[in-house]
């Protein structure tokens, strides 16, 4: 029987290293936010001949804009997104039990709920 890790080369392959760097400074633009290297970060990319990479920097480039103002600002949808998902976890969960009116009063009643400041306790 013989060991599969004894089977691998003992370094890696240099497409996987640039994949690697090129997924690591990925990373550190978005949590630095700093959407103005991100011109920089698709050129090195496309200098390296990863075909993976290459569609993701294409579809970075559509919407070129709005990819620069979510890395670069602090605002998100972040909230919005939340109140929606809880929405449609709501809708799932009543599917097929009511109607339109009571959906509304659920989400209006969670909406106020979850807008009340929580108590020393922990309570609400």
């Amino acid at each position: 029987m013989t060991n599969a890790a004894s089977s691998l080369p003992s370094s890696p392959s240099p497409e996987l290293t640039a994949l690697h760097g090129h997924v690591r400074a990925f990373a550190e633009i978005l949590t630095v936010r700093s959407g103005q290297h991100l011109k920089d970060w698709i050129a090195a990319t496309r200098a390296d001949d990863l075909p993976g990479l290459h569609t993701c920097t294409t579809g970075l480039e559509k919407d070129w804009d709005a990819v620069v103002q979510g890395l670069t600002t602090c605002w998100n949808s972040g909230p919005v997104e939340g109140r929606v998902n809880h929405v449609k976890m709501i809708k799932r969960q009543m599917f097929g039990r009511a109607k339109l009116p009571l959906l509304r009063k659920r989400v209006l009643l969670t909406a106020r709920l979850s807008a009340q400041p929580v108590a020393a306790g922990g309570a609400r």
